[in-house]
């Protein structure tokens, strides 16, 4: 059964080519990038070649990337190296409600540590409101943390505009911009962010790096102890074929991202098109416009996600339920909740996210299957015939 793959949001297939440069160097280039002989400087060049590459993807200076095991440490270490190095300015913090766990989870650690934390609320398509970043602000205020592009809903927050925000009070800013860089333009120098994280498996990269970029001037504490790698940041030897890997597949971002775009967008357009004609009683969230175009979440009412998951899975369908970090979780998605959605719906959620190796095929699988998947759940859930639905017959 040939699988159909929609939780692009989730990880994405390495590029072929991106592989191909990886082998070169788990095969014949294995020398350590620190060390003073000839082909352990051809390393340490492809890895500096990579630096350039990812810094050109987001238009910022190969000096102010760091690289990382992927957006999830970037993350600690933009909020941690933030908040340890200003703790004696200050000890607050302000993030979003609905951001990803890599940086809810860190701010509820730093909570334990002594500092405080302003989670800010998101209106019914999950977008932060800079006026309510405004009124957050203290004079104790260090570091403001708003993600680019939410990964469950797909939606974009206005990040120049808070951004703008926060450097008229003197705060730094972080953006977690994992679903978003590769996918979307991306450019540091227009949206003037402090610092922001991206991940190379986010975009047709190796899973295991990402990178870090930290604005000339800004200093942080390091994470990680040990050798001088990474401006003293993050000691230890380089994963020297993972950055390569993903320097490769930034190159290949640039050049392909807006075709892939074009090619993408409408097969989800066509796709929520289809659900919300075929399935009554279905939300689609996020913002209708400001969206990653490669994003569906919707919620199918009186059912959970988890059932339509199972039986997708059955016909070889693999989409989400939200984040696949928290994918195993009863609870349903905190940002379905911080968008106002009531937890019995809040439970129904689907997530497709597309990619570049979609086709038109894969929709009408979705769309051949999924309406006979709901009207199946929704008539043995005592819910549904509640409201209705109870009389499948298949």
């Amino acid at each position: 059964m040939r699988e159909v793959y929609l939780d692009y949001n989730a990880t994405t297939p390495v590029d072929p080519r991106v592989v191909d440069v990886m082998l070169t160097f788990l095969k014949y280039y294995y020398h350590n990038p620190s060390s003073l002989y000839s082909r352990s400087k051809e390393v340490r060049k492809a890895v500096e070649s990579s630096r350039e590459k990812i810094a050109k993807l987001i238009n910022a200076n190969p000096d102010e990337i760091i690289f990382t095991s992927g957006g999830s440490e970037a993350d600690n270490q933009a909020l941690k190296g933030v908040a340890f190095y200003l703790q004696k300015k200050g000890k607050h913090i302000i993030t979003s409600s609905i951001e990803h766990h890599a940086v809810l989870h860190t701010c509820k650690f730093l909570e334990k540590m002594g500092f405080e934390i302003t989670y800010l609320p998101v209106d019914r398509y999950g977008i932060v409101d800079p006026e309510d970043l405004k009124k957050a602000i203290k004079p104790e205020t260090t570091l403001i943390s708003i993600m680019m592009a939410n990964n469950e809903i797909g939606t974009i927050e206005p990040i120049k505009e808070l951004a703008e925000v926060a450097h008229d009070h003197g705060v730094l800013f972080h953006t977690d911009a994992v679903q978003a860089v590769g996918k979307i333009p991306v450019d540091v120098k227009e949206l003037d962010v402090d610092l922001l994280s991206l991940s190379a498996h986010k975009f047709y990269g190796p899973k295991g790096v990402g990178a870090l970029y930290i604005k000339k001037g800004v200093r942080l504490h390091p994470l990680i102890h040990g050798g001088s790698q990474e401006k003293k940041l993050r000691a230890g030897t380089e994963n020297v074929a993972g950055i390569v890997g993903a320097g490769k597949a930034a190159e290949i971002a640039m050049a392909e991202m807006k075709d892939e775009a074009e090619k993408i967008k409408p097969l989800r357009d066509w796709l929520e098109k289809e659900i919300k004609e075929k399935i009554p009683e279905v939300i689609v969230n996020g913002h209708p416009e400001k969206r990653l175009f490669n994003t569906l979440n919707i919620c199918v009412r009186y059912i959970e996600g988890e059932g339509m998951l199972a039986l997708l899975d059955m016909h070889g369908i693999s989409a989400s339920s939200g984040s696949a970090c928290t994918s195993s979780s009863l609870e349903p998605s905190h940002v379905l909740l911080a968008i106002g959605l009531p937890h019995e719906i809040a439970h129904g959620s689907l997530r497709f996210s597309f990619g570049k190796y979609n086709t038109a095929e894969d929709v009408n699988k979705v769309v051949e299957v999924l309406p006979e998947i709901v009207e199946k759940l929704r008539a043995v859930s005592p819910y549904g015939r509640e409201h209705g639905f109870g009389d499948y017959q298949k």
